[in-house]
């Protein structure tokens, strides 16, 4: 309530901010009060000095000017908004996680949780044979890949071995707009999606499950194969965004990390929910 009468003016903007604040500047000087707030993921605890976090914080709705500016005089450095999820990705002094817990419209703060790629199945421990004997090839299907991008190999060229099947190519990772595969996970797994082994100068044909679809590349994993849940979602958001542009109907995301809360508030689960919702198969 009270957030409701004072975000509602100019005025009352920047009283709240203020207000924020301060209750921010006493709980620094006073310590944790409220580390084991159930708006606050377990792990990610309050205290231990001002050291700086990176944190995901989700509102009830969605994000304004003024919880941006809310944030902002709580301490935080807004890094990304991730409007999928209706969330912010901040940079945060650690013992201002019990401010962003007071406000009423946040919904969730989650740490900005480390993923890796993962990948252990392959056209024929599902027995992709059959389909392709049906003819399902993935012809004019996008498939967008989240990962640590791919490298433009011949396996992705069209069936005459001309152009390319790679229609769009982008990098979520900040500073970084490289789309090249540094690490290899990328390319390995856009080979199983959609490789065609038509170009390779080799007697052995290896082809992925769809070896006529488009790929759309949306890197979130650096050279060592690592990201972020922000990067992720920024990677699914931007997937949603192309969607009718390039047909994209499969999602893969070959990456995951330890969970740590139910589904309703993991900001990873919520971003993926997004994008089923908008008619895309998330692998």
């Amino acid at each position: 309530m009270f957030y409701k009468i004072f975000s509602g003016s100019s005025r009352g903007k920047r009283f709240l901010s203020r207000f924020i604040a301060t209750v921010g500047l006493c709980l620094l000087a006073a310590g944790p009060v409220i580390a084991d707030s159930p708006k606050v993921a377990k792990d990610l605890k309050s205290g231990g000095g001002l050291d700086l976090v990176e944190v995901i914080v989700q509102f009830q709705t969605p994000v304004a000017q003024a919880d941006l500016q809310t944030l902002r005089g709580a301490g935080g450095a807004v890094l990304r908004q991730l409007d999928l999820i209706k969330g912010v990705h901040i940079r945060v002094p650690r013992k201002a996680l019990d401010v962003l817990a007071l406000i009423p419209q946040v919904r969730f703060v989650s740490p900005d949780r480390k993923i890796g790629g993962s990948l252990d199945y392959t056209a024929a421990a599902v027995q992709a044979g059959p389909a392709w004997t049906s003819g399902w090839t993935g012809a004019g299907v996008g498939v967008a890949i989240v990962d640590s991008g791919v490298v433009d190999h011949p396996d992705f060229a069209n069936d005459d071995c001309t152009g390319s099947r790679i229609v769009y190519r982008e990098s979520l990772l900040p500073g970084d707009p490289s789309t090249l595969d540094t690490y290899g996970h990328g390319t390995h797994v856009a080979g199983i999606v959609g490789g065609n082994g038509r170009c390779a100068a080799s007697s052995w044909v290896f082809k992925g499950m769809a070896p006529r679809s488009n790929l759309v590349v949306l890197r979130a994993l650096d050279g060592t194969g690592s990201g972020s849940d922000s990067t992720v979602i920024a990677a699914i958001q931007r997937a949603i965004q192309l969607k009718n542009t390039y047909n994209i109907r499969v999602l893969n995301l070959s990456l995951g990390r330890v969970i740590w809360e139910n589904y309703a508030l993991d900001p990873l689960s919520q971003a993926v929910a997004q994008a089923w919702n908008a008619g895309i198969v998330v692998v």
